[in-house]
């Protein structure tokens, strides 16, 4: 058993198809790490896990976690987790109960102070609730060569561009977050407690009080109006009708935990205004149409039906089960959507089917510009040939909570028409906005010394690589503009300025697809969100798929992090499981992530043994590249599981095969010998179950002895790992 007190090295229990692959995968981490002397435990971040910390006592792993990632003894592999919307939420709820857990459900109205105490302990799980705690360092992400080579050498498919394309990408452009952001840098004289008040019709309101700002932080604040969002949205479906094209939002309504999710309400609102109008009982719709047509009377569903009709075609979920864009707000995210749709070819799934043009609704236009600049690129290029393409990697600013808009409760909606102000702990005003009743108001931070770490990664990278470095940083938007007087000094007497360009997202997307059209690389240096939307655009372009990316969090305080890709293709690959027994998720970025981690954990522990099992994760890994052996999408193909045999089939043999340990060498050589052996029985094994449905006794919260019935089906190939 792994040690779970103090492990050597943490591996995450999460959500989905990423944890499904865990209950095969992880047993064969923990049987190889022992011959050396690890320890692999785990921590559960999963949605499950932080509901019943959050209100039923449960060990708080998230929190221990967080205490973790401060220290230099850090090694944490964190896989993908869930960053609820409230359908999520309320679901993961309603399966605990159902399965005897004392939980309660969430007070959306509470009526009382323990009521008012529920709600905020469920409300803190929402949204990007496990990131800001982990990441304690900034962002090193990229694709590894042998992952690149791969890709290059065996394109995935890619939608073929035309110039007469009607996809395009629609935003605000004014009255948004982008254009009423105001931004500075706190003073030694400002640095406290701060305070966001509302100056309304009543007087003057708290907010929010004690808002801890320290010296050098970047500070921003900014509002979007609901008037002109709503008189945009409905400008919107009349362009997409006179195109005749898909309507579709783009949106992150799982980490802009508290103003996406408004957003996304006005949207199913105005779309469906006259169902609304007609029935006025269905109001609360920010949990989407799902919620509102779950039990709905048969009258509803004809009305809704009808305006479906009317309205221009919709960007479908799932277009055989008639889930739209506007079911959940957590079905289409938009670091996923919007490079699938680009990846395509510009089309997207309609109602009928079949493949369409879109018309992408981004409402606010901070980086829509982005997605624009590429539709635009590709529109006149055509599409990129993956296999003569160079990469794009990205290192983000996102250590201590930099630039979590949107996710912690510095976000409000106007209660009336005012002033929402921020105010120093010495008195001053840091930002003022007069706001119209339901605009959105928001607040987001960046200290100084994630800044200067950031920069000085950027530095190291560029100096190892030399790239093309690019700062995506705009110089006419304020928060940009700010952080823009923080790079420059430290450019400059690192003696490197004419190493690196700023440029605005825009430009900096057209110069970096330039860039690796003609082969050549680049280096994105980007703030969080922009991260995490790079991050898997050029992945997704590249690779076909953001889940293989090597993500390396150099921790502030000496400590590694390391993620293993992107989970948003999850929820169908759980639904295909459960349905056909068939898990399509590929590892590669767990294969990744575990060598890294093992390179670090020999480097920091001074682990010779160690260092032997990364150097043969690395060639197991090439190994699965080389030979094909990722998991196919189909039932019937080879899947996670027997990607799982093939890799610790070859990681077994490269320590056999190895002459830096004698001792690892003895150990692996018998086991190398029995995989191999074996190989027909486990892959039959394996498959024994393909085609039939799957019981894992829960979605968000499964039972472990039948997950690992489903996903440890090979008694062969247990009886040889054990």
């Amino acid at each position: 058993m792994a040690d779970q007190t103090n492990p050597d090295i943490v591996y995450t229990t999460v959500d989905e198809a990423p944890e499904l692959a865990s209950a095969s995968l992880l047993p064969i981490i923990q049987a190889f790490a022992a011959p050396a002397g690890v320890t692999v435990g785990t921590r559960d971040i999963s949605l499950a896990g932080r509901i019943l910390a959050a209100v039923a006592g449960a060990q708080d792993h998230l929190a221990e976690l967080g205490d973790l990632v401060k220290t230099a003894e850090a090694n944490v592999i964190k896989l993908p987790n869930i960053s609820a919307s409230q359908p999520q939420l309320d679901a993961a709820i309603a399966e605990l109960q159902a399965q005897g857990h004392d939980v309660p459900s969430y007070p959306a109205n509470p009526a009382s102070p323990e009521e008012e105490k529920i709600k905020a302990a469920y409300d803190a799980v929402k949204g990007s609730a496990v990131n800001p705690v982990l990441r304690e360092g900034n962002s090193d992400r990229r694709a590894a060569q042998a992952v690149k080579s791969y890709a290059q050498a065996n394109p995935h498919r890619m939608g073929e561009w035309t110039a007469d394309s009607k996809t395009t990408v629609m935003t605000m452009g004014a009255k948004d977050f982008c254009s009423n952001e105001t931004s500075t840098t706190v003073t030694e004289a400002q640095a406290g407690g701060a305070r966001i008040e509302f100056d309304g019709p009543d007087g003057v309101s708290v907010l929010k009080d004690g808002v801890p700002l320290e010296a050098g932080t970047v500070v921003d604040a900014t509002y979007m109006s609901v008037a002109a969002l709503r008189s945009f949205l409905a400008d919107t479906i009349e362009a997409t009708r006179e195109a005749g094209v898909l309507w579709s939002l783009h949106m992150k309504a799982t980490m802009m935990k508290v103003s996406d999710p408004i957003i996304f309400g006005h949207a199913v609102e105005v779309f469906f205004a006259e169902l609304f109008e007609k029935h006025p009982e269905l109001a609360g719709s920010r949990g989407g149409m799902g919620t509102v047509l779950d039990g709905a009377s048969e009258a509803v569903l004809a009305d809704y039906a009808a305006v479906l009709a009317k309205q221009p075609p919709m960007y479908m979920v799932n277009s055989d089960k008639g889930i739209t864009n506007l079911h959940v707000p957590s079905d289409v995210i938009i670091d996923a959507s919007m490079p699938a749709v680009i990846r395509a070819g510009g089309k997207g799934w309609g109602p009928d089917g079949n493949e369409a043009d879109t018309v992408c609704v981004i409402p606010d236009s901070s980086y829509a510009p982005v997605y624009d600049a590429s539709i635009a690129f590709f529109k006149a290029n055509g599409k990129l040939d993956v296999t003569t393409a160079g990469t794009v990697q990205n290192l983000g600013l996102m250590a201590q909570k930099a630039e979590e808009y949107g996710s912690h409760p510095t976000t409000f909606e106007a209660p009336a028409a005012g002033t929402i102000r921020m105010i120093a702990a010495n008195g001053d005003v840091l930002h003022s906005h007069s706001v119209e009743a339901g605009d959105i108001w928001r607040s987001c931070t960046a200290k100084k010394a994630p800044i200067e770490d950031w920069v000085n990664v950027a530095i190291q990278r560029q100096a190892l690589t030399g790239y093309r470095a690019i700062f995506w940083l705009d110089a006419d938007r304020a928060h940009d503009a700010e952080l823009i007087k923080h790079v420059t000094p430290i450019l400059e007497a690192a003696g490197v300025a004419d190493k690196f360009e700023i440029m605005s997202p825009e430009k900096a997307t057209i110069a970096s697809l330039e860039t690796i059209t003609k082969g050549d690389s680049t280096i994105a240096i980007t703030g969080n969100v922009l991260r995490d939307y790079l991050t898997d655009l050029f992945p997704i372009l590249e690779l076909g798929t953001s889940a293989k990316m090597l993500s390396i969090v150099k921790l502030m305080q000496g400590g590694g992090l390391f993620e293993t890709g992107a989970g948003g293709s999850a929820p169908k690959h759980v639904q295909q499981l459960m349905e056909e027994n068939h898990l399509r998720w590929d590892s590669l970025g767990e294969f990744c992530a575990l060598g890294e981690s093992f390179a670090f954990l020999a480097q920091s522990r001074d682990n010779a043994k160690a260092a032997v099992l990364g150097a043969a994760i690395e060639a197991a890994t090439q190994k699965v590249l080389e030979f094909d052996r990722s998991p196919g999408r189909k039932v019937g193909q080879p899947d996670n599981r027997a990607s799982h045999y093939w890799f610790a089939r070859y990681w077994a043999e490269a320590l056999a095969a190895q002459s830096e340990d004698a001792d690892l060498a003895a150990h692996f050589a018998p086991m190398a010998e029995k995989l191999a052996s074996g190989e027909e029985a486990i892959l039959a094994e394996l498959a024994a179950g393909a085609g039939s449905p799957a019981d894992l006794g829960g979605y968000y919260h499964g039972d472990p002895a039948k997950v690992a019935a489903v996903m440890r089906p090979s008694a062969t190939l247990n009886a040889i790992i054990g």
